[in-house]
């Protein structure tokens, strides 16, 4: 249960929300990466890794390219970059 008093940093920390592990990922595609620097940068594992990049790839904000065959290269989209962005002004406006 939350207290009142806390902010939003302190909420933040316990655990993250789902948008914010979305956005982690997006910020880890923005130079390209396989799907193993995303599930470290972003610090996943790799069955709720694959959960997300689908659902981002579904919504336009993540490019999956192939890169040597099978293994793939997700990139982060220009709608992709505006929901980081849209998220980081929803943070400060709250914080």
């Amino acid at each position: 249960m939350t207290c009142a008093k806390e902010t939003f940093q302190e909420v933040q920390t316990r655990r993250r929300s789902d948008v914010k592990v979305l956005v982690d990922i997006l910020v880890v595609g923005l130079k390209g990466a396989k799907k193993t620097e995303i599930v470290y940068k972003a610090n996943l594992n790799f069955k709720i890794a694959k959960k997300y990049l689908d659902f981002l790839a579904a919504k336009g904000l993540l490019t999956e390219d192939s890169f040597r065959g099978a293994k793939k290269i997700y990139q982060t989209t220009e709608k992709g970059k505006m929901f980081i962005k849209r998220y980081g002004e929803t943070v400060e406006l709250i914080s």
